[in-house]
């Protein structure tokens, strides 16, 4: 394990004691890759119903699914999930959560946590994790998580997001790119990387709600465009996103129905794991 990670996990353990955060899970119907998403059954059981049990063994006080579409109200009021219905028009989630905020009149200082309704292997661990980091890191308006990257060919995808931080923690700047550019060493590719020391970021957000009421105030920063990263809108406003090494693996989210397969075989495996441990 590198002194990095090391380091981040003995940074980030969790905090004894319960915190009072709120987790919204946004579910959208729509998609263009896999219509009707959060609705996609998985073992019997519609996706977004996983991601919500994931949520509710979080140390979150409250778990609300925020949605535009009454099919997926009446799906997760029915396996007894709370539901805030929102406006269809949010060009972001970041703007979804922030009418959350609204409709249940949360406190200003209130801890949001954003998850994501396509991630139905999300450990609760990390959703506890990025909640007490923003609650540790009182300057911070925003708390997100980041893993080392080992694969050449990670940190060259444009898909994947790089985050470098400075000494607290912070973040210093979100890109597509491969930063830190290894100034000696990436003239070409090379065929392997010398260390771990280069940050994936993981799009799991904790705001306080002060901060999501005045996010909708503000227009798409020139940096923002460009790099097509929304949190670059918050670092241009001058606001602090603590990032934390996660303390365990972040299992991809479902973005097409190969992703829904994997998740499916995934759970199956796991399954007929934990029946053999029982069993003995």
């Amino acid at each position: 394990m590198s002194d990095l990670l090391q380091q981040g996990l003995a940074d980030d353990s969790r905090s004894e004691g319960e915190s009072g955060f709120v987790v919204v899970i946004p579910a959208r119907f729509n998609s263009s890759r896999l219509p009707g998403k959060p609705l996609a059954d998985i073992h019997g059981q519609p996706m977004i119903e996983h991601v919500w049990r994931n949520a509710c063994a979080s140390q979150a006080s409250r778990v609300v699914i925020a949605t535009d579409d009454e099919r997926i109200r009446e799906a997760c009021e029915g396996f007894g999930a709370e539901v805030v219905m929102t406006r269809g028009d949010h060009p972001s989630g970041t703007d979804r959560l922030a009418e959350v905020v609204t409709l249940l009149a949360l406190a200003p200082e209130t801890l949001v946590v954003n998850v994501q309704g396509d991630e139905p292997l999300l450990p609760a661990a990390l959703i506890d994790q990025v909640a007490v980091r923003l609650e540790e890191d009182e300057g911070a308006s925003i708390a997100t998580l980041a893993e080392s990257i080992a694969s050449v060919d990670s940190l060259f995808n444009p898909n994947v997001v790089k985050v470098v931080r400075d000494l607290r923690g912070r973040a210093l700047y979100f890109s597509r790119a491969p930063i830190p550019w290894d100034r000696e060493h990436f003239t070409t590719p090379p065929d392997m990387l010398a260390t771990d020391s280069w940050l994936r970021h993981i799009g799991l957000y904790a705001y306080r709600a002060s901060f999501l009421t005045d996010y909708v105030d503000w227009l798409p920063a020139p940096l923002e465009q460009l790099e097509q990263l929304e949190q670059l809108r918050a670092l241009h406003h001058g606001h602090a996103i603590q990032v934390a090494i996660a303390c365990t693996a972040h299992p991809a989210g479902v973005d097409t129905p190969e992703d829904l397969e994997r998740v499916r075989d995934w759970l199956a495996q796991a399954a007929v794991g934990s029946e053999s441990g029982e069993a003995r």
